[in-house]
């Protein structure tokens, strides 16, 4: 733990530690908006002491280093299936672990995206656990985890609580960042 504060400490970063008081909860992982976000997060967790997993994209933990992502804690995610079999996969999670954390990019890609996902929100519901606040923020060199809020199921003041978190904090690529934005729920016919 110390070991991993203190490098980040070397090239300027503060570690944030204001967890959820629970040991079960979903993290928005923002922003991702470069190749060294996961590497900085992952020293950012273990300087926290969690054991933190990262929703991923299926191709890291089936890929040539696959091994390495899966020890890293990555749950791997097929981006080409919508719904909600993953969020309910997520939930079975929860409920047969006694601790669980996970982290979710919701932009879904290092890239500018029209939307944010919204897998980390239902995950949440789902399981009835809190959404933290995970940050890496390059203007303050601040980086963790800074507060949590328990989703109500309202989408729009529930996005609103996001919004205002994360309205003064920018990534290592500003320019990459997606607008914190759900899709527009579509009614069903």
């Amino acid at each position: 733990m110390r070991l991993a504060r203190a490098l980040l400490g070397l090239f300027g970063w503060r570690v944030v530690d204001n967890l959820p008081p629970t040991r079960k909860f979903i993290t928005i992982a923002a922003w991702h908006t470069s190749n060294w976000d996961f590497p900085l997060s992952i020293m950012a967790m273990w300087g926290l002491g969690l054991p933190l997993k990262f929703i991923g994209k299926q191709e890291l933990v089936n890929g040539k280093l696959g091994w390495m992502f899966k020890n890293l804690g990555v749950i791997g995610v097929d981006r080409s299936q919508q719904g909600g079999k993953f969020v309910d996969k997520i939930a079975a999670l929860f409920d047969s672990h006694d601790e669980l954390m996970i982290a979710v990019p919701p932009e879904g890609t290092r890239g500018k995206a029209e939307y944010w996902r919204t897998g980390f929100y239902y995950m949440a519901l789902a399981a009835e656990v809190p959404i933290a606040f995970a940050l890496t923020d390059s203007v303050k060199k601040e980086i963790g985890i800074d507060g949590y809020f328990y989703p109500s199921g309202n989408r729009e003041e529930d996005l609103q609580i996001v919004k205002d978190f994360y309205k003064d904090k920018r990534g290592l690529k500003p320019e990459k960042q997606t607008e914190i934005a759900f899709r527009p729920v579509r009614d069903r016919e």
